[in-house]
């Protein structure tokens, strides 16, 4: 299984990102797809889940400002970030079981 993410780049503190994860497999029976980040000189930190039943978890710190979604036709695994803050500085790695995504570079600036 292959997982590439993109959609990240530079932005300013307030604005918006729609990150993809697009799976080399279907995802329609996947039970729990995720977003995780990792900031320079940090450990990875888990961002959100999305089960297969439909329900999202989200961490402390975005929740209320990250959406995770998927389409299943596409094969993708989203993650809408509104409102970013210079903290959400990190390279985002999308996730499903042991497989990760090679990661995708949000950069926030102030």
């Amino acid at each position: 299984v292959q997982l590439q993410a993109s959609g990240g780049g530079l932005v300013q503190s307030g604005d918006s990102l729609k990150l993809s994860c697009v799976v080399s497999r279907s995802i329609v029976n996947l039970n729990v797809m995720a977003w995780s980040r990792q900031a320079p000189g940090k450990q990875r930190e888990w961002v959100a889940t999305l089960m297969g039943s439909g329900k999202t978890l989200y961490a402390d710190s975005v929740k209320g400002r990250f959406t995770i979604s998927k389409d299943n036709a596409r094969n993708t695994i989203y993650l809408q970030m509104n409102s970013l803050k210079p903290e959400d500085t990190a390279t985002y790695l999308c996730q499903i079981g042991n497989f990760w995504g090679r990661g995708t570079l949000v950069t926030v600036s102030s």
